[in-house]
């Protein structure tokens, strides 16, 4: 599974979430590469899903899109991300 942690520069706060889906990931023990880049970047064959904060999402188009609230509550975006997995 690839992961790709999305902000509008693609340095701060995009780096702190994909620290955050990585630790979130070896939690729920499923193998995933993460990585992060800027909104400008993205396309849709660098991820299987983006992970963004909430006034970002409506701005990725390019497949599916977790929305979190902030990038400081791991227990939100645990949440997020566990079910985009049940779902999918």
């Amino acid at each position: 599974m690839r992961i790709m942690a999305v902000c509008s520069t693609g340095l701060g706060s995009s780096f702190m979430i994909e620290m955050k889906v990585k630790e979130v990931m070896r939690e729920l023990g499923i193998d995933a590469e993460v990585e992060h880049t800027d909104l400008g970047s993205v396309t849709p064959d660098m991820a299987d899903v983006f992970i963004c904060t909430k006034d970002l999402a409506d701005s990725i188009h390019a497949g599916d899109v977790i929305s979190i609230p902030n990038i400081t509550d791991k227990a939100a975006m645990k949440e997020k991300i566990e079910a985009y997995l049940n779902r999918n």
